[in-house]
């Protein structure tokens, strides 16, 4: 018995620690960091976040520039590997301005979500909104897209990704689409508090 405690103790404090979930970001431009340098990207503060509330975890950037809900489908294998606990799904703004059709943007994003249930995985959804002048008919369908998901599958839901940072000149890139480092650090700080969430029920499910 005594040898029993000798070598618990003697384990190195890594592997008596609390073990990382896995997060991956699976988004477009808005994730990977457009126009920015890799510690500023939202996957990159967003982990520096969490870990300053002392929650153990990894957040992978899967962002690509210019991809659609489509993309991220065709992608989604790659992009979240075996291993990966949780998601936070990001797509659906190039679908918008591209003028996409919502029932592609619904059937792809719909698809995602079920594949990634089908593997255990939790998801945040992450909303995003149609400007008015895609007119209000396409606005009204695409902007229900994402409330509408997440209640259907009892997901983690952020309403709006670029809440308060849209339309800040302060807070967005010349291009008026794209964040700065100020409008990614506000991203973070008003998704925070939904990523504990993502970050409980992936507890919750492992028992820890």
């Amino acid at each position: 018995m005594l040898a029993l405690v000798a070598v618990w103790t003697a384990l190195p404090a890594a592997a008596m620690a609390e073990p990382s979930i896995k997060i991956v970001a699976l988004g477009d431009s808005l994730t990977a960091g457009y126009q920015l340098p890799a510690e500023d990207a939202f996957p990159a503060r967003l982990e520096r976040a969490l870990k300053a509330k002392g929650h153990a975890v990894e957040v992978t950037n899967a962002g690509v520039s210019g991809d659609t809900s489509t993309g991220g489908l065709a992608r989604l294998d790659w992009s979240v590997p075996q291993g990966t606990d949780a998601v936070i799904l990001e797509l659906g703004a190039n679908d918008m301005l591209r003028g996409i059709e919502p029932n592609v943007t619904r059937a792809a994003l719909t698809s995602i979500v079920n594949r990634l249930k089908a593997r255990g995985i939790e998801v945040l959804l992450c909303g995003m909104r149609a400007p008015p002048n895609m007119g209000l008919d396409y606005a009204r369908a695409f902007d229900a897209i994402y409330p509408e998901l997440a209640a259907a599958n009892g997901l983690v839901f952020y309403p709006f990704f670029l809440a308060d940072v849209f339309a800040r000149p302060k807070l967005v890139q010349p291009d008026g689409l794209h964040p700065t480092a100020a409008g990614v650090a506000e991203i973070v700080a008003r998704i925070l508090p939904k990523v504990e969430d993502l970050l409980g029920r992936v507890r919750n499910k492992s028992g820890s």
